[in-house]
């Protein structure tokens, strides 16, 4: 058994899903977190390599690619989401028929 790990498991998690799904870099991303570079390094190439929690058969290339492909696609439809949802709360804003004029 190894040792515990320094890092939460749920910083590590979000360190992992930001390196795959923004292109950062793995330093930049370590560096905000406030986790050291190696260790997010070591974490985003193991799942990179599709070595799943399960232990299981690692995914092939083809797979990985879809799975990239499919993890920046969500990743742009939710920022698209986030400023979408400003921008109606904005116009909301504008649009109150009980504001004072």
């Amino acid at each position: 058994m190894g040792r515990p790990s320094k890092y939460p498991e749920e910083l590590m998690q979000r360190g992992i899903r930001l390196a795959l799904e923004s292109g950062r870099p793995v330093a930049f991303i370590a560096r905000d977190l406030g986790i050291t570079p190696d260790a997010l390094r070591h974490r985003v190439r193991l799942a990179r390599s599709g070595a799943n929690a399960e232990g299981g058969d690692p995914l092939t290339s083809r797979q990985l690619e879809e799975l990239h492909r499919l993890r920046r696609e969500n990743f742009e439809l939710r920022r698209a989401n986030e400023i979408l949802k400003s921008a109606s709360v904005f116009f909301a804003k504008e649009l109150d028929l009980n504001r004072p004029k």
